[in-house]
């Protein structure tokens, strides 16, 4: 109602009575009938704002979506986006009806975070599913409605939308998207990153009705081998039988005309049907084949030479493969080949990767530095102060750097990283040697840095590391390198990194008097991870609360004092909350109530892990023995717009 206000001209009698309507149903608006808001639309002169492109509504809870839609068709005539991110109530349903109701909308963006068991190395324990019970719908407007039953009935005109973002919707199965592949003919760009529901199959048959697609992002879904085949080959009418038709390059293949394809995480593409692919896409600006069943000889097949991206993390390829590639892409930005534990190896017998059998690993740094701009890196294996210093041509723009397991940077090279990379906004170093002089001279020298990540470092490295003002920081992780930290540097910390919106701490002895801390000196944080941190929880969550801008939140092991209600109440006094990650070993009262859909508010996810005590024997001598938690079971639940997924897995999330 609040929001048909803005669309009322301020003299007419219908504004001042939704103005009076407002003020004596306040306390009342929410309530279940919602039936004191009844307004007659039909009688409602709406204005019209011709200059509006674009309308993001993410993370509007309360809004009742397809009244909205039915004033923006209306008062936005020639809108033309639409971000409705974060909106679990935002079905496919309301996609059609607002693809119906604003015909020249050709963006839309409903993401919703990426369910957090789309991984394949999970052991599943056990998993169920039901139902959300819908509750009435509130009729905040009485008038004509749009009929959904007529929706697969419309001409394949309906539809102007070229890039359409589905990213974390679980709950999109084979039948939406034939619709989508129906009647959003032009699209251009696609997103379905965590679509675990739709089949390769289904994939297949959008690729080949869309034949305008530039950009697709497809990580983790089933997309393989049938998806493979429709992007390979131009004609809708070809037979599915892979092996017949691998091999066959025709020059106007989907395939070729692609500039951006993300398939991170598909394990359903084999490789020969990678090698296929790669083969054909020659325009390819963007690249994503994280964690697949890469190897040498499908990248060296890849006869692009417009990459700017690329990411081959966790995957089996070898330097000189990656070699290869960096050769004919010169212009070459982002680079991310963090977990390859074969990129520095020799090359074995891979004749058909048609690289030199005498390749040495510096070449690719080498390479690298000669031909290539970077502003991303991220390496770990073969990393070093040799590989650091050829590259130096390539990383004088560099903006972010993640250092990986397996990447060894001397003390020497960490300290030269402010003069060698003096752009730098994001540093993330794992597993590396570090010091109280490291630390101060890049805080003090890079003043541009946002983001600064240390994690499970060696070192010595104390609270003076953190006795200078940093207001740019925006996200700080201090995790197993901090086990000093109390309360005292926790202040140290509010005042001099101000402005942080992120902050994990991972082993420290705080008390519950950090919550009042946390809560003070960073207001508005959006994210907040806490764990083995003293005795913060031992009294309860309270001061916690305060931090209404938190999106998610991890508390585990930090003292057995959250009250059992600890989920529900902070889902009702932290809107934007999506994500919640506790530990059994923290409740009070030996567990936690689990919300239903009535009262799980902005929540997506909950995780909560559970310990077994085990005993450690400390000898012989001693009658006793201590007990130590050691992870037995994680417990996530998971909602979308139409279920609740409840699955047990053994690894700890």
């Amino acid at each position: 109602m609040i929001l048909l206000l803005s669309f009322l001209p301020n003299n007419h009698n219908s504004y001042l009575a939704l103005r009076k309507t407002i003020k004596e149903s306040a306390s009342n608006f929410e309530q279940a009938d919602g039936s004191k808001c009844q307004i007659t639309q039909s009688l409602l002169p709406t204005l019209s704002f011709e200059a509006v492109l674009e309308v993001d509504i993410s993370g509007c809870l309360k809004l009742p979506l397809e009244d909205a839609i039915d004033y923006f068709s209306n008062s936005f005539p020639f809108l033309r986006r639409v971000k409705a991110a974060y909106l679990l109530n935002f079905k496919m349903t309301t996609l059609y009806r607002l693809i119906q109701k604003c015909s020249l909308v050709s963006e839309v963006d409903i993401t919703v975070d990426v369910n957090p068991l789309i991984s394949s190395q999970l052991s599943v324990i056990s998993s169920s599913s039901a139902v959300i019970s819908v509750a009435p719908n509130r009729a905040y407007f009485v008038g004509d409605k749009f009929s959904m039953t007529s929706l697969y009935h419309l001409g394949p005109s309906l539809s102007n939308i070229t890039k359409l973002t589905l990213e974390g919707r679980s709950d999109v199965c084979d039948s939406h998207i034939q619709y989508i592949s129906k009647f959003c003919a032009s699209l251009c760009y696609l997103n379905l990153k965590g679509c675990i529901s739709v089949t390769d199959v289904c994939m297949a048959n959008l690729i080949r009705r869309c034949t305008k697609l530039q950009s697709l992002l497809v990580c983790h879904t089933s997309f393989g081998m049938n998806s493979v085949l429709a992007l390979c080959n131009a004609s809708p009418s070809f037979s599915n039988s892979q092996s017949a038709q691998f091999g066959k390059r025709p020059l106007d293949s989907l395939a070729s005309n692609l500039q951006l394809l993300h398939m991170g995480g598909c394990k359903c593409a084999d490789e020969a049907s990678l090698l296929e692919l790669l083969s054909q896409t020659q325009m390819l600006k963007s690249l994503c084949l994280r964690d697949t069943n890469l190897v040498d000889s499908a990248l060296c097949s890849f006869s692009g030479s417009l990459l700017e991206v690329l990411d081959v993390s966790n995957t089996m390829i070898s330097g000189a493969a990656l070699h290869h590639v960096v050769c004919t892409n010169p212009g070459l930005k982002c680079l991310n080949a963090r977990g390859c534990k074969n990129l520095f190896q020799p090359e074995n017998t891979k004749k058909e990767a048609k690289i030199s059998s005498s390749y040495s690993c510096e070449e690719l740094f080498i390479e690298l530095g000669r031909t290539c701009r970077l502003e991303e890196i991220a390496l770990g294996w073969g990393l070093s102060y040799f590989s650091l210093q050829a590259l130096k041509p390539a990383i004088l723009s560099l903006r972010v750097m993640t250092v990986g397991l397996g990447g060894t940077l001397p003390e020497d090279s960490l300290r030269l990283l402010p003069t060698t990379c003096p752009l730098l906004e994001s540093l993330v170093l794992y597993f590396q040697v570090i010091s109280d002089c490291m630390i101060i001279n890049i805080l003090t020298s890079l003043r541009q840095l946002q983001t600064l990540a240390l994690c499970y470092c060696l070192g010595d490295i104390s609270v003076s590391s953190f006795n200078l003002s940093m207001p740019n920081l925006r996200i700080l992780k201090l995790e197993r390198v901090t086990p000093w930290m109390t309360n005292n540097d926790l202040v140290l910390l509010t005042r001099n990194c101000a402005n942080l919106v992120e902050l994990s701490l991972l082993g420290s002895k705080l008390n519950s008097d950090a919550q009042c801390i946390i809560s003070h000196g960073w207001p508005g944080l959006i994210s907040l991870h806490l764990e083995d941190c003293g005795e913060v929880t031992e009294n309860g969550v309270s001061s916690l609360f305060n931090c209404i801008a938190l999106e998610n939140l991890l508390l585990r092991h930090n003292g057995s004092g959250i009250q059992r209600n600890f989920i529900l109440e902070a889902a009702s006094k932290m809107p934007m909350l999506r994500q919640v990650a506790l530990d059994v070993c923290d409740a009070k009262e030996g567990d936690f109530d689990l919300p239903d859909d009535a009262d799980r508010y902005s929540l997506r996810s909950v995780k909560i892990a559970r310990c077994k005590s085990t005993r450690c024997n400390v000898g012989s001598h001693f009658a006793d023995t201590t007990r130590k938690p050691v992870h037995r079971e994680t417990l996530v639940l998971v909602w979308n717009s139409t279920n609740v997924v409840r699955t047990v897995v053994k690894e700890r999330l």
